[in-house]
């Protein structure tokens, strides 16, 4: 419920403080005073998009303060708890306008954004403006307000998943079909470009390894002749023959020179070592190269053969392992490609079968649901004077989407044997804002949680029509809290709660001011209602009688 309500410096607004009541409340007031100000000020605070000019002319910002009970399982609690904002019973709001367009809000003294504020909003309050009718007239919102009444989100929400697993299967299908006839165009060349591919069967880093041999190969002759020399140099015929001479020399007089030939016989017998060691490895270097011309022929056969293949195929050499992997899957899927189909296609018409069945039993509860809804709405029009009108709220076909495959349309006929229509065509405007309440009634309920704002719901009807439309509003704000922004006296009289709205010049500024009526304003206001700006005895005492009841 809506507590109280602080506005300072918001268009013709300096400071105003309300504070609202259980029940109905009801403001009145001449045209201009400033009663739609009142709702763009709590449309602001709600974070509702609306003007995009709102602070005083010489201030520097506008701000508006509200603040609602929180009743224990208020559904406003768990949008406090998801945003991480503290959760009490009583919930403030402030949000803040500055002069060049910034805007900032709080919520419990903790800063949050808009769209926080506009999701506490869809519990807190429900507007019903002077166009609310429009959305009546707009024959695409009828489904969602059939599907509110019958509590039917569910169902749409299974619907609805249902649904975008069937695009998702079709998608896929779709996707399989286009690559397996890109992929079909091309087998001719797929076959044969993995039939070379395969032949050859190019290895990782092959390429870069033929290149290196090649090249030793071609440089192998002048190598081996090099270390041939070598070779002969360290061999028996060369420095291993010296040394073992020496050794030999030296071994032959070492007992009779004592110690002092034992380190150089010990050098002798390492370098011995160490020299054939060298030879060793010089005649295995001379085994690996060792070539012969045709083997060099067969290396640059293959090393051109990879070379060419990549350049056909415009990739690197070393590319070509992975390039024929890549076509051996494509070709696999080819070959698997009717398999995968029929997978595919069955996914499809399980997808389906489930969303004609989730569809089938929305559209079941929406007709059960048309069916309670036509009773309530026309339970509402008696009181509004319009029992002899006639609700009813029309299914037909329409193409699978992701709600169902439903259209939804109210008709009515506002007189016997008159032919039914589209509401917008056949209601006159006063009959549009009461097939709107009657409507409006039975979607809130009779113990919504939130404040109903009815912004002069009863234009365009008068005299005892205005006085059913008013019954029908108090009887409603029993055990809430109902907001009506009206012109009617009748409706005016059986508010619990009344304030008028009114400008006022000081110092050649407007400003808008809003004050509580006791009993002798009060009778006073709703006799301006009726009379004009003249009151007279006459229209006091209508007032009087108003009142009364």
């Amino acid at each position: 419920m809506l507590r109280g309500l602080e506005i300072r410096d918001i268009l013709i607004i300096d400071r105003l403080e309300l504070r609202f009541q259980p029940g109905l409340n009801v403001l009145t007031g001449e045209t201009g005073a400033g009663k739609s100000i009142l709702l763009d000020s709590l449309g602001f605070v709600l974070g509702w998009r609306g003007r995009a000019e709102l602070v005083r002319k010489g201030a520097s910002q506008g701000e508006v303060l509200a603040e609602f009970d929180l009743p224990a399982g208020h559904p406003a609690r768990a949008v406090l708890r998801e945003a991480g904002l503290p959760e009490e019973d009583s919930l403030l709001l402030r949000r803040v306008n500055t002069v060049d367009g910034r805007k900032s809000a709080w919520v419990n003294d903790r800063r949050c954004s808009g769209d926080v504020l506009r999701q506490l909003s869809e519990s807190l309050v429900e507007l019903h403006g002077q166009h609310d009718d429009r959305g009546l007239l707009d024959a695409r919102g009828h489904r969602r307000l059939l599907d509110t009444f019958g509590q039917l989100d569910p169902l749409v929400d299974a619907t609805r998943s249902r649904w975008r697993a069937l695009r998702q299967a079709q998608t896929a299908l779709d996707a399989a079909q286009a690559a397996l006839a890109q992929v079909a165009a091309e087998e001719e060349f797929l076959r044969h470009a993995v039939a070379e591919l395969d032949k050859l069967a190019p290895q990782p880093g092959e390429e870069e390894a033929l290149d290196s041999r090649r090249r030793l190969m071609q440089s192998a002759a002048r190598i081996r002749e090099d270390i041939t020399r070598a070779h002969a140099a360290l061999s028996s015929d060369g420095a291993e023959a010296a040394m073992g001479n020496a050794l030999r020399w030296v071994e032959g007089v070492a007992d009779r020179a004592g110690d002092v030939l034992n380190a150089p016989i010990d050098a002798l017998g390492r370098a011995l070592g160490e020299v054939a060691d060298a030879i060793a490895g010089l005649e295995a270097a001379l085994d690996q190269l060792a070539f012969n011309a045709h083997e060099l022929e067969e290396l640059e056969e293959r090393l051109f053969a990879i070379r060419g293949l990549a350049r056909k195929h415009q990739i690197a050499p070393e590319d070509l392992p992975a390039f024929a992997e890549d076509l051996r899957m494509r070709l696999a899927r080819l070959d698997a490609g009717a398999g995968d189909l029929a997978a595919l296609s069955q996914a499809v018409a399980q997808a389906e079968a489930q969303y004609e069945h989730a569809a089938q039993a929305l559209s079941a509860a929406r007709s059960a649901a048309a069916l309670r809804l036509d009773q309530a709405v026309m339970g509402e029009l008696a009181p509004l004077r319009m029992e002899r009108a006639v609700f009813e709220t029309q299914i037909t076909p329409a193409d699978p989407g992701p709600e169902g495959c439903d259209m939804v349309a109210f008709s009515v006929a506002t007189n016997p044997g008159a032919p039914a229509g589209p509401l917008g065509k056949i209601a006159s405007g006063g009959e549009l804002s009461r097939f709107m309440l009657a409507l409006k009634v039975c979607l809130v309920g009779e113990h919504s949680s939130a404040t109903m704002i009815f912004d002069e719901i009863d234009r365009g009807v008068g005299g005892a029509t205005a006085d059913a439309v008013g019954r029908r509003l108090a009887a409603l704000a029993e055990g809430g809290q109902v907001l009506v922004v009206t012109h009617s006296p009748q409706v005016a009289a059986l508010g619990a709660h009344h304030w008028r709205v009114e400008k006022r010049v000081v110092n050649d500024l407007t400003l808008s001011t809003i004050t509580p009526l006791a009993d002798g304003a009060r009778i006073d206001e709703i006799a301006r209602m009726v009379s004009g700006d003249t009151i007279t005895d006459e229209a006091r005492a209508a007032a009087r009688a108003l009142l009364q009841g």
